[in-house]
């Protein structure tokens, strides 16, 4: 059985692996949730660019993914776009 830690290392590492022109640096920890059997932790993480002009303007684009990990095994079973909407 692994833990969260373990979890979001291995959906880093897969995301790394599939897109190995992400800069690491860039990545970032959004959510982290088990599903309702247990049996896999969901893991949000965020990548891309983000900052502020000097007018406090937002540029740049973070995408977003979510991957499901299997507890047991630490297997990255799925990896999806995840869509955030501001409110």
């Amino acid at each position: 059985m692994i833990d969260v830690k373990e979890a979001v290392g291995k959906a880093v590492d897969y995301l790394v692996s599939v897109y190995p022109k992400i800069e690491q640096s860039t990545i970032e920890l959004e959510e982290v949730e088990r599903s309702e059997d247990d049996q896999f932790w969901l893991i949000t993480l965020s990548y891309g660019t983000s900052a502020f002009s000097p007018g406090a303007a937002f540029i740049g684009k973070r995408r977003y993914k979510l991957f499901k990990v299997n507890i047991g095994t630490g297997d990255v079973v799925s990896m999806k776009i995840r869509e955030i909407h501001a409110s």
